[in-house]
C-alpha cells in the first residue's frame, strides 16, 4: 500500500464568488458578446465558465484538448464559474465532463489595449481533485490597483484522475498520456490568443499554482513550448522532481480499476483494448469509474504525471534532463512551507521498520539496483533517525502530539525528500544556468494547527496569497499584505522588489555565490540561507533517480 495517504486539504471553500449585476460587464470575444459580473465591493470585472477548447466527450474523451479560439454563439452569460471537472471531492450535481472553461478577473473600465500584466493559476489537489472556483482573485487585483501596477487575474479547470492522467500501456501506445498537461497548455494558449480582448498583454503572462499546480507548471519548464506562453513562473510547493516519474505502465492497475467501474466497458478491463468502448460511454457511467479507480487505488496518487518519452512533456527524470541543461529559461519564485510532509504522514504510522519497507516497496524498481536503494534507504534512516525534536512539525521539540514518534521522523522524511530537496537541486541548477530566481520558505503558523501536529502544512500559504484567512492575526495578515506585494511585483516586473505596495525587506536573487531564500513570517521576515538539513538534503540530492522524488 501506498504510505502516502493524505490529498491536499481545501483551504479556499469559504472564498466568495463575484455578485451578479443587472448592467454586467461586457466585452467582444471575435463575434461573441460576453455578460460579465461587477465583483462586489471593488471595482472589478467577472468573465467566468469560458469554454478554452472543445468539450472532451465521446470521440474528443481520452484525447488532447483542441483549443476553442473563437465560441459559436452570439451571447455567452459569463457571470459564473463553469462547473468542476469529475472528482470525488465535490457533489456530483456540481460536476460536468464538459469543464475545460477559464476565467478572467481585471480592473473595471480599462481600454481594450491597456496591456496589463496576467496572473495565471493553476490549482493544487493531488492531481485528483480542485477546481477554480475556489480561487477569488478579487483581492489580489484590488491589491495590484491600489499599489499603481494593475493586473488581471486567469484560472481555469483541467482535467482529474484517470480523465487527466491516464495510466497504463495502452494510453502510452495511444499517445494519451499527460493530457491535465495539455489541458494547461491550451488554457495558456487560449490567453495568446483572446487575453488582449479583456485588456491583458499575451507578452506579460506569469503562471502561478500551488502543489499539483507548481508540479505541472515546473514540468512544463522540460519539454514544452513556455517559453511561447509565460515570461515568469511561481512554483509553491511543487517542483518538477516532487512528482513520482514512472512510465505509464507501471500503474496498469490503476487503470484497470477505472475501466472495471464503468458499467458497460468492465468486461474489458484487462483486454488492453479499452479506449474505444470507453469513448462510446456516457459521462455518467464514466464518472463510476472514476469514484472506482480512486477508491480502489493501491497508491493515493495513482493518476499523477507520466514519463511520456523523448517526444513528450515529460521526457525523463528531471534531473536527467537538469544536467543536460534541458529546461525553458523562465525567472522564477519557487517556495516551500515548513512543514511540508505532515499532510501527507498516516497519523497513525508507529513503525519505522514499516515505514522503511514502504519506501523500498514504492521506490522500486529504482533506477539503481535493489540493493544500492536498500544503501539509501539505510543511510536516509540513519540521517533522520526517529528523534522528536528533529523531526517534523520542526522547531516542536520532543512533542508527538499524541502520536508515535515515527510520525514526525515520517513526516520530515517525506517533506524533505518529495518537496525541499526537489526545490533546492532545481533552483542550484537554474540560478548555475543564470535564470533569475527568488526562493522563499513560508513558517507562519495558522493558530488552528497549534497542537495537531500538522505544524505549518503543505498550503498554508494560500488562504494569505488570496487574502481570504479563516482566523487572521497580526502577524499573518501582516504577512499576507506583503506577500500579494511581492507577487504582484513578480508578475508585473519579474522582480519582487519594485519599491511599489506596502514597504517591505528586500528580496535576494538566488544565485550560486548565495544560495538565500526569505523567510514568510510575519513577525520575523528576513532572508535566511538556503542550507537548513543541509546534510540530509544533500544526501537526498546526491542521487536524486534512486527517490524519484514522489509527493
Amino acid at each position: 500500500m501506498m504510505l502516502f495517504v493524505t490529498s491536499l486539504p481545501f483551504f479556499l471553500a469559504y472564498l466568495v464568488a463575484p455578485s451578479s449585476s443587472e448592467n454586467g460587464p461586457r466585452i467582444m470575444l471575435g463575434k461573441t458578446t460576453l455578460i460579465g459580473r461587477d465583483v462586489t465591493g471593488v471595482k472589478q470585472d467577472f468573465f467566468g465558465g469560458i469554454p478554452f477548447a472543445e468539450p472532451p466527450l465521446g470521440k474528443l474523451r481520452l484525447k488532447p484538448p483542441v483549443l476553442k479560439t473563437h465560441l459559436s454563439v452570439s451571447t455567452l452569460n459569463a457571470t459564473d464559474f463553469g462547473p468542476a471537472c469529475f472528482q470525488a471531492a465535490i457533489p456530483p450535481n456540481r460536476l460536468s465532463e464538459d469543464c475545460l472553461t477559464i476565467n478572467v478577473f481585471r480592473p473595471s473600465g480599462i481600454a481594450p489595449n491597456a496591456s496589463l500584466p496576467v496572473l495565471f493559476w493553476t490549482y493544487g489537489g493531488g492531481f485528483n481533485q480542485g477546481e477554480s472556483s475556489l480561487y477569488n482573485g478579487s483581492t489580489i487585483v484590488a491589491q495590484s490597483i491600489a499599489r499603481g501596477t494593475p493586473l488581471i487575474y486567469v484560472n481555469f479547470n483541467y482535467r482529474l484522475g484517470p480523465l487527466g492522467f491516464p495510466q497504463g500501456q495502452e494510453a502510452d501506445d495511444r499517445g494519451a498520456l499527460n493530457l491535465a498537461l495539455k489541458d494547461q497548455l491550451t488554457a495558456l494558449e487560449w490567453v495568446q490568443h483572446n487575453i488582449g480582448a479583456f485588456g491583458g498583454d499575451k507578452n506579460k503572462v506569469t503562471v502561478f499554482g500551488v502543489s499539483a499546480g507548481a508540479i505541472m507548471t515546473a514540468i512544463l519548464y522540460l519539454n514544452s513550448p513556455l517559453e511561447r506562453l509565460a515570461r515568469g513562473a511561481i512554483l509553491q510547493s511543487g517542483s518538477a522532481g516532487t512528482s513520482l516519474t514512472f512510465n505509464a505502465a507501471r500503474r496498469e492497475i490503476d487503470w484497470q480499476n477505472f475501466v472495471s467501474g464503468v458499467p458497460h466497458c468492465a468486461s474489458r478491463a484487462k483486454s488492453g483494448n479499452t479506449f474505444d468502448c470507453l469513448r462510446a460511454a456516457n459521462s455518467s457511467d464514466i464518472l463510476q469509474g472514476l469514484f472506482k479507480s480512486l477508491d480502489k487505488a493501491p497508491e493515493q496518487f495513482g493518476f499523477d504525471p507520466t514519463l511520456d518519452g523523448p517526444s513528450g512533456l515529460f521526457p525523463d527524470i528531471p534531473s536527467k534532463l537538469f544536467a543536460r541543461g534541458q529546461f525553458a529559461r523562465i525567472p522564477f519564485i519557487a517556495g516551500t512551507v515548513l512543514d511540508e510532509g505532515t499532510v501527507f504522514t498516516p497519523r497513525t504510522i508507529n513503525s519505522s521498520s514499516k515505514f522503511r519497507d514502504a519506501i523500498i516497496a514504492n521506490f522500486s524498481p529504482p533506477l539503481t539496483t535493489p540493493s544500492d536503494l536498500r544503501r539509501s534507504v539505510d543511510r536516509l534512516f540513519k540521517l533522520y533517525p526517529d528523534v522528536p525534536a528533529l523531526g517534523s512539525p520542526f522547531n516542536t521539540g520532543n512533542e508527538t502530539f499524541g502520536l508515535s514518534s515515527v510520525y514526525k521522523q515520517a513526516a520530515a522524511i517525506h517533506g524533505d525528500v518529495f518537496f525541499e530537496a526537489p526545490r533546492r537541486l532545481w533552483m542550484q541548477t537554474a540560478s548555475a544556468a543564470g535564470i533569475k530566481s527568488f526562493g522563499y520558505l513560508f513558517t507562519e503558523l495558522d493558530p488552528a494547527n497549534a497542537g495537531t501536529g500538522l505544524g505549518v502544512a503543505h498550503g498554508s500559504e494560500v488562504p494569505l496569497l488570496y487574502g481570504h484567512q479563516a482566523n487572521p492575526t497580526p502577524s499573518s495578515d501582516r504577512l499576507s499584505k506583503i506577500m500579494i506585494n511581492y507577487w504582484i511585483s513578480f508578475a508585473t516586473s519579474l522582480n519582487p522588489n519594485d519599491n511599489r505596495g506596502i514597504e517591505r525587506p528586500q528580496w535576494p536573487q538566488y544565485v550560486p555565490s548565495n544560495q538565500v531564500v526569505m523567510q514568510l513570517n510575519g513577525a520575523n521576515l528576513t532572508v535566511i540561507p538556503d542550507d537548513y538539513r543541509s546534510e540530509q538534503i544533500n544526501f537526498i540530492n546526491s542521487s536524486p533517480s534512486t527517490f524519484r522524488h514522489r509527493r
